[in-house]
């Protein structure tokens, strides 16, 4: 087990910079959701990087993980497989910033999560920032969805990312356990390896060839999503949960940008006031001290 670091703000940083890559890949994503449905999407890119993934970590020739460790990882993977099903199924139905504005209950729950799988502390402040995040989310929420005019379709999608926030709140608490028992790069490999076989198990009923216009962004997406597993993982490896989880609220500013960029999707008031709210929370729990919580390395 490696030690946090002695201030919270490098691994901060880190993890900010991971949710940015993440919701890059949200951007392919979506247009691979929409054309091949989410199930095919989230296969190939897993599949995809698990060979990319595979070349850098065989060639470090690593050695072979613990049993317990080979447990947490194909455990993690269950979570993330139905989490990112049922997020990138919504996505393909819902403007990015919507999605995402209702996905921050999941850090919201991390925060208390982490207190009952991880014996963290959870202080005023932490407790604090999470009551302001929530304020900017409902800012939002308030100011996209309650305008209405939702089909049938898009409030299936709006349960389906409440489903994918829980199972998110609970993958951040495996995601700290995980990432003090193994390396990013042995983390990232085997999470898209046991992701691909978890999802594999539906082929016979769900799988499509996607065409060769679909491999660039399979690959990129494959890329990125690697790319942001090595950040948030080593970040998650040096400082508590509870004060990497308001981090995700970073991912709504991105979603807001790549938005308007990639789809056309305006920046409303409501946006704009509950980002800043958001932005403020990030920055309070990200002034809070670390202490050395016990991390059991048994998954749960």
């Amino acid at each position: 087990m490696r030690p946090d670091s002695p201030s919270p703000v490098v691994p901060f940083l880190i993890a900010c910079a991971g949710i940015a890559t993440f919701s890059a890949m949200d951007v392919l994503m979506k247009g691979l959701s929409i054309e091949l449905g989410a199930y095919n999407a989230v296969l190939w890119r897993t599949g995809a990087g698990t060979l990319l993934m595979g070349l850098a970590y065989f060639a470090s020739r690593p050695v072979r993980p613990a049993h317990a460790t080979l447990r947490i990882h194909a455990w993690r993977s269950l979570f993330v497989a139905g989490m990112a099903l049922s997020f990138f199924w919504a996505l393909a139905r819902l403007p990015m910033a919507e999605a995402i504005a209702i996905a921050f209950v999941a850090p919201l729950m991390t925060l208390y999560l982490a207190a009952v799988f991880l014996g963290e502390k959870i202080g005023p402040r932490s407790i604090a920032a999470s009551m302001l995040g929530l304020v900017g989310v409902l800012v939002i929420v308030a100011g996209k969805i309650g305008r209405g005019d939702y089909s049938a379709e898009a409030l299936w999608a709006v349960g389906a990312v409440f489903v994918s926030a829980l199972l998110y709140a609970y993958n951040l608490i495996l995601a700290r356990r995980q990432a003090k028992m193994a390396e990013p790069m042995e983390i990232a490999f085997y999470q898209n390896l046991f992701v691909t076989l978890i999802l594999a198990l539906g082929a016979p009923w769900f799988l499509h060839l996607p065409g060769t216009a679909s491999a660039p962004p399979i690959v990129g997406a494959a890329l990125l999503a690697t790319l942001s597993l090595l950040l948030l993982s080593w970040a998650y490896a040096r400082a508590e949960a509870q004060i990497l989880a308001t981090t995700e609220y970073t991912g709504f500013l991105w979603a807001m940008l790549f938005g308007w960029v990639f789809y056309a999707e305006p920046v409303t008031l409501p946006t704009i006031a509950g980002a800043l709210l958001i932005v403020a929370a990030c920055l309070i729990v990200a002034r809070k001290t670390p202490q050395l919580d016990p991390i059991e390395p048994a998954a749960a």
